[in-house]
């Protein structure tokens, strides 16, 4: 039945076998190719063996982990949802994936437990198998932050607990902050709700290297020193960190120079400080990198103690901003000319309004009648910047354009995470335990990995990719002799992604279920 269902399927669409054989039935089908895919690059990464096939928690609880993990890394990478939608809906209606039929709810919150208390020594390996595979360049490393919010109105409680799911510890007993807190300096400004801040390594070619999960109310700079003290566990040879002006304090560089590290970190150009004084306003000739790149390199101080500097400019960038000051100077000056019309409660509030404003109070300034103007000086200081950046390392085996491009690469991690906030959706987070918050977000990191690898080999995006992947289904065909599952062929753009990906065609026969015959028997 086998072979003949293999030479029969092989070339015929499941429609047209319906039609042919009145005694076939079409029962259901679903979207394949890129389920396929995913499921083919866990096993190359041997993922499906550093996870458990089987195993038992701390109530005896029969725990099909690796299946678990794989659904919701498939879930969130093909149709992110809550795990009460993917366990009620996605994967008993949307998808087949093998070996799921006897998953429970509560078998994907224990596996997310599984997966965080061994978390770090799965991120370890995963790591080092991508690298072995895909030949990663690990020389430099890029890092940053962003913050999660969430819908709810109270803080968690203050203080650290050790956390216990079914009478064992987590992580060996590892304490958990009150992770969701409110924090004024919140990346997405919405200061008037709980949030954490996530931080992310990545390599240059855009795969994640390992992430965090902090305290919302915790600052970029107070993130960097158990980032450098857990990479440094890794044995990564030489390893350049590259970071943003968040990451920029006195304790920061001490850190990551410490042990003869390197880094690449952009600098705040703040009022007095070194950089606006000695740097950026130090005059040179600029050397051309790219059309939208010039860079001048500048030391300050002598000997060891010196320090260098690369000063870049984007001249596309500069006539940018003298364009949307233009644009703000002349709406402010709209606005103050109307508030000599205005008196009162309302003018102390429209005033208020002016000062606080992102766009508009970095340009005034108080006279002494308390009126408000507009400040020239500042205005000429802010237009010195127009189109500049500063960069500053402490390897000097690097020439300046390395030190621009190496920081430029940085929006990779930008990239990270607009894909993981749109196309992956890590949030909305349904979770409130501190234990389930950080696995959500490694299972959403492990996706992630997954999704960039693919969007590596086929130089495209993840949805237009997987737009192409889903051209291949799975057909459920019941006969009069059993049920078979054919794959279908798909379209010649779905078998270009699986060349791309030097993944092989899937087997045109996913199942075949032989329905026993009865023989009348005598008396």
């Amino acid at each position: 039945m086998r072979k003949l269902a293999r030479g029969i399927l092989r070339r015929v669409a499941p429609e047209e076998l319906v039609e042919d054989q009145p005694q076939w039935k079409l029962i259901d089908s679903w979207q394949y190719g890129d389920l396929y895919v995913l499921e083919y690059l866990w096993k190359k990464l041997e993922i499906d063996k550093l996870l458990p096939k089987k195993t038992y928690d701390a109530t005896k609880t029969r725990l099909p982990v690796e299946r678990s993990c794989f659904t919701m890394v498939a879930n969130r990478a093909l149709a992110p949802s809550s795990k009460l939608y993917c366990y009620e809906q996605w994967m008993r209606e949307d998808v087949v994936i093998e070996g799921t039929d006897k998953i429970e709810l509560h078998h994907l919150y224990r596996s997310m437990d599984y997966f965080e208390k061994h978390k770090e020594a799965i991120e370890e390996q995963i790591f080092f198998k991508v690298c072995d595979l895909f030949s990663c360049d690990v020389d430099v490393i890029f890092y940053d932050t962003t913050t999660l919010h969430f819908e709810i109105d109270a803080e968690d409680a203050d203080g650290k607990d050790d956390v216990t799911v079914n009478g064992s510890k987590l992580a060996g007993g590892k304490p958990y902050d009150a992770l969701r807190q409110r924090s004024k300096t919140a990346k997405n400004k919405r200061t008037d709700v709980p949030q954490i801040v996530v931080g992310l390594a990545m390599t240059r070619d855009g795969l994640p290297v390992r992430s965090w999960v902090f305290r919302g109310d915790k600052v970029d700079v107070k993130t960097v020193a158990q980032v450098k003290r857990d990479l440094r566990g890794w044995r990564l040879t030489r390893c350049v960190f590259v970071g943003d002006a968040g990451m920029v304090s006195e304790e920061n560089l001490k850190e990551l120079a410490g042990g003869g590290g390197k880094y690449i970190l952009c600098m705040p150009i703040k009022v007095g400080s070194e950089v606006a004084k000695s740097v950026v306003t130090r005059p040179g000739r600029y050397q051309d990198v790219a059309s939208n790149l010039k860079v001048k390199e500048v030391t300050v101080g002598d000997g060891e103690g010196r320090r260098r500097y690369v000063v870049c400019y984007n001249p596309e960038e500069d006539r940018r901003q003298k364009d949307h000051r233009k644009k703000a100077l002349e709406e402010l000056e709209v606005e103050l000319a109307s508030l000599q019309t205005v008196k009162g409660d309302e003018h102390s509030k429209r005033e208020c309004r002016l000062r606080a404003s992102g766009r508009y109070g970095k340009y005034l300034r108080m006279t002494k009648g308390g009126r408000l103007k507009i400040d020239r000086a500042k205005v000429k200081h802010y237009e010195k910047l127009d189109g500049k950046f500063v960069v500053h390392s402490n390897d000097d085996t690097l020439t300046a354009e390395d030190m621009a491009l190496g920081y430029k690469q940085l929006m990779a991690v930008e990239r990270a995470w607009r894909l993981l906030k749109s196309g992956l959706a890590i949030r909305p987070i349904f979770h409130y335990a501190p234990h389930r918050i950080c696995s959500h977000v490694s299972l959403t990191m492990l996706a992630l990995l997954l999704v960039r690898i693919v969007e590596n080999a086929c130089d495209d995006t993840w949805r237009n990719i997987s737009d192409d992947l889903r051209r291949i289904k799975l057909a459920q065909l019941s006969t009069p002799q059993g049920d078979v599952w054919q794959v279908t062929e798909g379209t010649p753009e779905s078998r270009y992604r699986l060349k791309q990906l030097g993944i092989p065609p899937p087997p045109p026969i996913h199942n075949v279920i032989i329905r026993p015959t009865h023989t009348p028997t005598d008396g």
